[in-house]
């Protein structure tokens, strides 16, 4: 086991800080834990023997983030840098929150009070030496995540531990310890009792994580999901497989890998979280719908307009889950408009009219970006119907795609109205060309885009005005 780290020049400067005024200061937390990993560490936290108040006064830009709990938030050198007094905890009457703290002497106390052995591993800012008494190395280098002391003692004093567990093990790729994953459907009570924004950001880790089902799957195993995504779960055992061939697993299953099959060609984060997000709930809606028939002597399972009927429990489980209106209004647009099938038969007004159904509402973003999300939730959907890897380019499934894709480039490039915006006409063209305001207006402005998605040659304002004037005398 390592024995002794190289502690960076910033975190010597503080100790030289600490050490003068008679102080001891170790890196405690995550960044340790990243080290021992043989990752770069990126945020600090300091563990010390001075009180807060102390510590104020000995940096000179200090914020007290949370200075009833023996925490304040020091920058140095352009850092932000969480510097926590020694302390053990006493009563967690919210589940979350210690009800009151204890200052104490030494570091081990301190790191007896941490949640996985993992996490209570220190390094000293005097000599760069490890200090590891709950044995963390040895549980990082089998990558497992093991409680310090008791399991449910440990949960019972925080609900948000145990989706913690889960989001560690999903984002490190580590097996959670028998003990430890049976402690969490202990504590379910407790974990109800987390707020969903904490849950929300723990959630979006495990999507962000490079096998998201593995999480999705652990949280669903230790009876997390239910608390907060029932609707998941009342996709397990929904058969999909009939005498067609189409699928081998059932929805919630084929959501999580469909989920593992999303990928963002932007890379954006933000972008990998949309399409993720799609991707683990644009089947959602397919259990209320689900029907069974017999086509010319051939047993077919059917979830007709379940894209609809899961675009309205995607809003409604985002929003639950308080994420932000835009991402919950695009999220289940995508769900929405999940279900195309392109054929090369497909006349060029047609190609428009899908560019005209798939154009984002205002403030959503752009019929690029809408494309592009879109192909990539519908390769992840193909890719999780048999848990392959991606197709991406092969095929002819994903040679449609492309072909469609090289469609509508072409009608983008010639700049087509494919939206109201496009028009050449506007609703104050019309009403001064003596046409009334009101509902009708907006109407006539519709058909007259289902006219240009038709014709491109009717797009200028005289032939417009034309047609309008025309319909309105009818």
């Amino acid at each position: 086991m390592i024995k002794s780290v190289s502690v960076p020049a910033v975190l010597q400067k503080i100790n030289r800080i600490f050490s003068a005024a008679g102080f001891e200061a170790w890196l405690v937390g995550g960044a340790v834990r990243d080290i021992v990993r043989g990752k770069k560490a990126s945020d600090w936290d300091l563990a010390t023997d001075a009180q807060p108040e102390q510590v104020c006064t000995l940096f000179k830009r200090v914020i007290p983030t949370g200075i009833e709990h023996g925490t304040v938030t020091v920058i140095f050198m352009g850092h932000h840098i969480e510097v926590t007094t020694f302390r053990t905890e006493k009563g967690y009457s919210d589940g979350r929150h210690p009800d009151a703290v204890q200052y104490v002497g030494g570091i081990e106390e301190d790191l007896a009070r941490r949640d996985f052995t993992m996490n209570a591993i220190a390094v000293s800012l005097k000599d760069s030496r490890i200090f590891d008494p709950f044995d963390g190395q040895k549980d990082i280098k089998a990558k497992i995540i093991r409680c310090v002391g008791e399991p449910s003692q440990r949960f019972d004093e925080d609900g948000l531990r145990p989706v913690r567990a889960i989001r560690f093990a999903s984002t490190l790729n580590f097996n959670i310890e028998e003990k430890t994953l049976r402690a969490i459907s202990g504590a379910l009570e407790k974990i109800a009792g987390v707020s969903l924004e904490r849950f929300r950001d723990e959630f979006i880790k495990i999507l962000l994580s490079d096998k998201p089902s593995y999480g999705l799957s652990l949280l669903e195993q230790t009876g997390i999901l239910n608390i907060f995504i029932p609707e998941l779960v009342s996709c397990r055992g929904v058969n999909q497989a009939d005498e067609r061939g189409h699928h081998r697993f059932d929805v919630l299953d084929h959501l999580f890998y469909a989920c593992d099959h999303a990928l963002s060609r932007s890379q954006k984060e933000d972008n990998l979280l949309t399409v993720r997000l799609a991707a683990l709930f644009h089947d959602i809606g397919k259990p209320p719908v689900k029907n069974e028939v017999t086509k010319n002597n051939i047993g077919c399972i059917t979830f007709y307009s379940h894209e609809k009927e899961g675009a309205a429990l995607c809003t409604r489980i985002l929003e639950h889950l308080r994420f932000p209106s835009k991402t919950v209004r695009y999220v289940s647009f995508l769900v929405l408009h999940h279900m195309f099938h392109y054929e090369s038969s497909w006349t060029d007004a047609a190609v428009r009219r899908f560019m005209a159904r798939i154009t984002p509402p205002a403030g959503l973003g752009t019929l690029e970006q809408a494309l592009s999300d879109l192909f990539d939730l519908r390769i992840a959907d193909a890719s999780g119907m048999t848990n392959s890897p991606p197709i991406l380019h092969t095929g002819a499934w994903s040679a449609d795609l492309l072909e469609l894709k090289e469609r509508i480039d072409k009608e983008s490039a010639q700049k087509n109205a494919v939206g109201l915006k496009d028009l050449a006409v506007s609703g104050k063209d019309l009403i001064a060309a003596g046409i009334p305001a009101g509902r009708g207006l907006g109407l006539l402005l519709e058909e007259l885009l289902q006219t240009v998605l038709d014709d491109p040659a009717c797009n200028t304002k005289e032939k417009l005005l034309e047609i309008a004037v025309n319909k309105s005398l009818k």
